[in-house]
């Protein structure tokens, strides 16, 4: 059976759209779920928890880490889209940092492998905000 470019659009899709399920619903069980055990993580910008993080555990620590800096909250996932190559979600979250809260919107860019998600970009819009908030 010959994979079409719409087969592989929807395999990139499916995880994609579990991930964001389960975002919205705060199942951090199911989000994990969907990360393969080399998941790896591309966090951009000029503070201490950019680079790249190998591996789940290191990915979530890092995540955790975020959580904890800006009291992250969900506000939206506004789309959740795929192509024969990669899968994106763009959401708006809620950051705080020296006492001001912004939204936030952020791209996720992922390469799936297999139903998981294997690799992940984040680009967020606002990233001098990022920035000032993780290196206080």
């Amino acid at each position: 059976m010959t994979s079409t470019p719409e087969d592989a659009r929807a395999a990139n899709l499916a995880p994609a759209e579990r991930y964001a399920v389960a975002w919205v619903a705060g199942d951090f069980p199911a989000m994990l779920a969907t990360y393969a055990d080399d998941f790896i993580l591309h966090w951009f910008g000029e503070n201490p928890l950019a680079g790249v993080k190998h591996g789940k555990a290191a990915a979530v620590e890092a995540l955790m880490a975020f959580t904890r800096l800006t009291n992250r909250r969900l506000i939206a996932v506004d789309s959740v889209m795929a192509d024969a190559h990669r899968a994106v979600i763009i959401a708006r979250e809620s950051l705080t940092c020296a006492g001001e809260t912004r939204e936030v919107e952020r791209v996720l860019v992922y390469r799936v492998e297999g139903d998981q998600l294997a690799e992940c970009w984040v680009y967020d819009a606002d990233q001098r905000f990022i920035d000032r908030a993780l290196s206080a």
